[in-house]
């Protein structure tokens, strides 16, 4: 129904219905949201308004403001219409346009209110003040183009007004026009968008307008700069045609080109009021320095004003492009591997030229580009100097900056990556202009995954990451931090010691990624250097984690991953502080673990265990484990389970027993009888290893001399044991922890008869005349100290057994090439040897009664004064042992000086004083004696005083050593303890320095 047949009321009603409309509408619209938000609140205070005017009586000849206001809401209908629907970008464009057509209507509608007959109508006071205040608000508001629009709209004017045809800066603006439309930035979509502004434009029928027109051709020309506007192949198209339409020669400038003040071709041309044109820097000095008249002329200017010649600047610019298009296309011939030395300055000068072209515009860099000259730039890569190799990587750099094009063009030249990957490895001046270019060509996708696959490139970019130089440095970061998008190149990093992408995925990829960097770090063969920076980074955190929670394949190989890098000893103790001890432990418990997971998990705590062996004294001592029972737990789980853990295991408490708590886990392994009844058994276990580790650990709880409860309780079965393991054992560690064990255990006539009855001395005896190897000193000294037990004095047989097997004069060898430990042994297998020497010695036969027909009397020995033989009774006189014992008197170690004064003091025991101490005189041995007295140890001191006390009976060594004595005797009375002192005290009274009554002492 036509508007003006309507009655006024049904004209307000539908008014009405097409206000709700508009306001609904709004929230589609697509730019200037504001100020169509700012309509709608003023359609929206009118609806109220309107419904109660609908209620008054409205004659055909009052509704003329009806009319008026129902026109401009359906202008407005129709804006909205278009503003929601139309290509966004060109909705863009016409923003301007929109915010005015808005400011209209709404001033439009404000007057038609200002019809309104309130008189005739009676119209409420409340109603007409209220309509009064929204046509005044609605006259006076002022739609602005909103600021980011008009910014969109500015560097659109600008580009068109100064010829800006820079790709990028087409670029930037496309990008910035999608982010203000919410477009996607990517190509496609934007060349979508772009093609449907340019058919909007055709269907609005534009060109009735010319200024309009043009102004719209423009712009579209501008945006075809973008490259996401038009196709690589439109772009090589419309250069080639241009260019081939150029000819071959460069042109003269024109004369009107030329500034007349400064004579050359003029940049920015401005014209003063005389007419004639000049370079602006150069009027504007003119000017400044007061010169008032035309240069060229000398007339008076009317003004100063200067107008930029536009014309002409675009003509030399036009100019100058088509000489640097045909510049460009002349060079390229040039640019081929140089065959010479003046071909080479040659090649040079071409590529510095292109790269001054390439420095003045953008536009220079897309003529290059298209003029084909990558290929020719990559060949003169593989060249040998190093100038020319350093300059193309500079022009490759610049020419595929922000260049998709350029970038496309270089991945389809064979072997590129190559050839820049080689200038990678050569001096860091070269590497680093290759490492720019390279990052940059990173941006390609494509080009991307064959950087990381060209062999030794990760490699290369990850020592020059490290480089004193800090710009490659950096790009080699940036580098590296592009090329982590492949998982493969992140597993080539780790493997050149860079972890970084490894641990964040390593942390946050998914299961499957998660699982390829484990395997990696499962795999490796780290230095400890690459061991300790993975902890540093955060390796320990992840690792145990999947150890603790990741399926079983998961499991198992982050468990190895562990137990590659916990070889490392401060790493296992970061592992011990930080807390990984329970869940490790309880992985190797779970009988779900499969045997895989328990083997490496038994590893990792055998690596954990022997970090505490070595740590500093300085510091707070770390505990593998937080309770006594834990070691017990661990030690009853090893009978349990499998040779490979086992001996594991074993290790691992081997190595607790060796740390800075070791008296803490021997002593808790000691108190259970049922650990001890398990180490015998597995001391007899089929498998090599674990008996191995077994008789280690069953050594090392014996070295404290704990061990009388062990010996009653093993009995003969743990001697049979050990000197089968000695006997039969091909692990020389293994045989000297056996005779270990041997040599630790207290001496008793109940040991000496099992060893006996073991058939132990000639296992002994040979395993200590014939071994060789790296722990023949070990050996040595544990199978002379397991002889200690052979030569106990309460078993003459033993000892005749040590003598008849040629023992002694081996034991004589050792206490002067033996270790200290080995000496002290020796030293007391003699002792023992010596104490029963009188008891065996043979009287001399007396003379029978034809002398002259008598055998001849053997010799006389000066201590037993019998006749003495080594394998009869044992005597050190007739061993010649009596001299490197005296020489042991001097030894540092006072345990030596010791076990070699027992031995030599069994030469003057009882009624043999003064035939031994001749013996011990005419060695020289007395003053080696006296010399004791100045040892910190009280014991050796309070043995040496009760000898002194008997030797100093004798008057003669009274006398000849009496003085010796004196001096070391006046100390102690000083600085001994009570017993040592009145020791002290009661020889000097034999030696009448105190009176012998003297009871101070």
């Amino acid at each position: 129904m036509a508007l003006e047949a309507m009655a006024a009321t049904e004209c307000i009603s539908h008014t009405v219905e097409l206000v709700m409309e508009v306001v609904s509408e709004v929230n589609n619209v697509f730019v200037e949201k504001e100020c169509f938000s700012e309509l709608a609140s003023y359609l929206n205070r009118l609806v109220p308004l309107l419904k109660e005017l609908n209620k008054k009586d409205i004659s055909n000849s009052e509704k003329v403001f009806v009319e008026i206001l129902n026109q401009q809401v359906r202008v407005a209908k129709q804006l909205t219409t278009e503003c929601s629907k139309k290509n966004k970008v060109f909705l863009l464009i016409s923003c301007r346009s929109i915010t005015k057509r808005i400011q209209d209507i709404t001033r439009e509608i404000s007057k038609a209110l200002n019809l309104i007959p309130f008189s005739q109508l009676e119209i409420s006071s409340n109603m007409m003040q209220e309509l009064g205040q929204l046509c005044e608000s609605m006259q006076s508001a002022e739609f602005k183009t909103a600021i980011a629009d008009e910014m969109i709209l500015e560097k659109i004017e600008s580009g068109i007004q100064e010829r800006n045809v820079d790709r990028s800066y087409a670029n930037n603006l496309l990008v910035s026009i999608a982010q203000i439309l919410g477009i996607s930035t990517e190509r496609s979509t934007l060349k979508k968008e772009f093609e449907d502004f340019k058919n909007e434009i055709e269907n609005a029928q534009l060109r009735k307008d010319q200024a309009e027109a043009i102004q719209m051709d423009q712009i579209i020309a501008l945006l075809e700069r973008a490259d996401a506007t038009c196709s690589d192949e439109e772009k090589a198209r419309k250069y080639l045609t241009k260019r081939s339409s150029l000819g071959n020669q460069p042109l003269e400038p024109l004369q009107s080109f030329y500034c007349p003040i400064t004579r050359d071709v003029m940049v920015d041309p401005v014209e003063t009021s005389s007419g004639h044109t000049f370079e602006r820097s150069a009027i504007e000095k003119w000017l400044s320095d007061g010169s008032t008249s035309c240069p060229l002329t000398m007339i008076p200017l009317d003004n100063l004003t200067l107008r930029p010649n536009r014309t002409l600047k675009q003509s030399i610019e036009e100019w100058k492009d088509r000489n640097t298009m045909i510049t460009i296309a002349s060079i390229k011939s040039k640019l081929v591997k140089p065959l010479s030395e003046n071909k080479e300055e040659e090649v040079i000068s071409c590529l510095e030229q292109i790269q001054n072209l390439c420095e003045e515009r953008e536009i220079h860099r897309e003529w290059i580009v298209l003029e084909n000259y990558i290929p020719t730039l990559v060949d003169l890569l593989s060249g040998k100097n190093r100038e020319i190799r350093s300059r193309t990587l500079v022009l490759l750099s610049i020419l595929s900056k922000d260049s998709d094009d350029a970038k496309d063009r270089i991945s389809r030249v064979n072997g590129v990556i190559e050839c820049i990957v080689r200038s990678l490895g050569r001096r860091i001046a070269e590497g680093k202009l290759a490492v720019e270019l390279l990052l940059e060509l990173s941006r390609n996708e494509g080009l991307r995954n064959r950087i990381g696959n060209v062999q030794g490139c990760i490699l290369l970019l990850v020592t020059m990451s490290n480089s004193e130089d800090t710009q490659a440095a950096i790009n080699a970061h940036k580098l590296l931090d592009s090329l982590s998008s492949s998982d493969q190149n992140v597993i080539q990093m780790a493997k050149a010691n860079y972890f970084t992408h490894l641990l964040h995925r390593l942390s946050s990829g998914s299961e499957e990624v998660k699982m390829s960097m484990v395997t990696t770090l499962a795999e490796m063969e780290f230095t400890d250097h690459s061991k300790s920076s993975l902890f540093e980074k955060g390796a320990l955190g992840p690792l145990l984690d999947l150890v603790s929670h990741g399926n079983p394949r998961m499991k198992e190989t982050a468990a190895k991953a562990l137990c590659n890098l916990s070889t490392l000893q401060r790493n296992s103790t970061q592992m011990i502080t930080q807390g990984s001890v329970t869940p490790l432990v309880n992985l190797l418990y779970n009988h779900t673990s499969s045997h895989s997971l328990q083997d490496e998990v038994a590893s990792i705590i055998m690596h954990l265990a022997t970090s505490t062996m070595s740590q500093n004294s300085e510091n707070t001592p770390v505990s593998l484990f937080h309770s006594d029972e834990d070691i017990d737990s661990l030690f009853a789980f090893i009978p349990c389970t499998r040779p490979l853990v086992q001996e594991r295991l074993l290790h691992a408490i081997y190595a607790m027993c060796h740390s800075r708590l070791a008296s803490t886990v021997k002593s808790k392994l000691r108190q259970n009888s049922d650990n001890e009844q398990a180490l015998v058994v597995l001391c007899d276990n089929e498998n090599p290893k674990v008996r191995a580790n077994a008789v280690k650990l069953f050594c090392c709880l014996t070295e404290d001399g704990e061990d009388k409860e062990i010996t009653d309780r093993m009995g003969q079965q743990l001697i049979e044991t050990l000197i089968k393991i000695i006997k039969s054992s091909n692990d020389i560690e293994e045989i000297a922890s056996g005779l270990g064990i041997i040599s630790n255990l207290t001496e008793s006539t109940q040991l000496t008869e099992s060893l006996v009855k073991a058939e132990g001395l000639p296992v002994i005896s040979s395993r200590l005349q014939t071994q060789n190897g790296p722990h023949k000193k070990h050996l040595t000294e544990n199978a002379v100290g397991s002889l200690c037990h052979f030569t106990n004095p309460t078993n003459k047989e033993s000892q005749k057994k040590v003598a008849e097997s040629g023992l002694i004069p081996l034991l004589v060898q050792f206490l002067e090439v033996g270790t200290g430990v080995t000496k002290r042994k020796a030293s007391i297998s003699l002792a023992h040897l010596s104490k029963n020497s009188m008891e065996l010695t043979r009287p001399i036969p007396k003379a029978g009664l034809f002398r002259c027909f008598s055998p001849q009397l053997e010799s006389r020995c000066p201590v037993h004064q019998g006749m003495c033989k080594v394998e009869v009774n044992f005597c050190l006189v007739e061993a010649n042992a009596v001299a490197p014992l005296v020489t042991l008197l001097g030894d540092s170690d006072s345990d030596v000086c010791e076990a070699s004064l027992d031995a030599l003091l069994t030469l003057i025991e009882a009624e043999r004083l003064t035939d031994g101490c001749k013996v011990l005189g005419d060695a020289n041995a007395i003053p080696q004696i006296i010399k004791l007295l100045n040892s910190n140890n009280s014991n050796l001191q309070e043995k040496v005083l009760n000898e002194l006390e008997r030797v100093f009976r004798l008057v003669d060594f009274k006398h000849k050593y009496g003085n010796l004595a004196h001096m070391p005797l006046v100390d102690l009375t000083q600085r001994g303890n009570s017993r040592t002192k009145s020791l002290a005290a009661r020889i000097l009274g034999q030696l009448n320095v105190l009176h012998d009554q003297s009871s101070y002492f």
